[in-house]
């Protein structure tokens, strides 16, 4: 995955997310969208077959949207693990019979 910064101020950050699609970026929009800090997050991808999505943060102003990011991407892991762990637990129940 590459990153290239379009936009950097205080409280706003642009990006272009090379290789990515809305799987990822609904993701990363979610866990942006559930911190105090945010005062909005969203993405765009200009042509689903030419290009890759725009992400756009702006915080608050108490935080820098870097901050936010490294926060949602620690969220997005944390919610891996979760699903992971109950997806096994799930695979070792025995099905009940009808």
């Amino acid at each position: 995955m590459k990153i290239k910064i379009l936009k950097r101020e205080k409280n706003e950050l642009k990006f272009e997310l090379e290789g990515e699609g809305h799987t990822f970026c609904n993701l990363l929009q979610k866990a942006l969208l559930e911190s105090k800090d945010v005062e909005m997050a969203g993405y765009n991808i200009p042509h689903p077959l030419a290009a890759n999505p725009i992400v756009y943060v702006r915080t608050k102003g108490k935080k820098a949207p870097e901050k936010v990011l490294i926060e949602a991407a620690e969220k997005m892991k944390e919610m891996q693990k979760e699903f992971m762990e109950a997806f096994n637990k799930a695979l070792k129940v025995e099905p009940s019979s009808s």
